[in-house]
């Protein structure tokens, strides 16, 4: 039996998300010295949600996309860059549930506090 994700607006699949965004944006920074926009990656969020059929409005992709660039701003600018690419890569493991990394863990409680600190808009 094939079990359904939570909804798209539920508090873990929106720290998820953040944590998956901000994932992507390091891995751009550390690959291309770019980072994407808040639309780049409000459209990616769009994009993952819509494989399983769910969708956020805008302005709340928008918001998740915003905290992740906050957050992987913030990665780069207090990380060697090796510690950066290490970082990344437990991050993008992680997005595995099957693998466990206290990195990733640690930086899931940091976009479950992002959420907290900044919640989304209403609607």
């Amino acid at each position: 039996m094939k079990r359904e994700p939570p909804p798209a607006d539920a508090r873990g699949t929106r720290v998820a998300l953040i944590f998956a965004l901000t994932a992507e944006r390091l891995t751009a920074w550390y690959e291309h010295a770019q980072w994407p926009t808040e639309a780049q990656g409000a459209s990616l969020c769009a994009d993952w949600l819509a494989r399983t059929g769910r969708s956020l409005p805008l302005a709340g992709r928008r918001h998740l996309s915003a905290l992740s660039d906050r957050l992987a701003r913030h990665i780069a600018a207090t990380l060697s860059r090796e510690a950066g690419l290490y970082t990344v890569h437990e991050m993008m493991e992680s997005l595995d549930p099957n693998h466990d990394s206290e990195v990733g863990r640690t930086l899931m409680a940091e976009c479950e506090r992002l959420l907290d600190d900044d919640p989304p808009p209403p609607g």
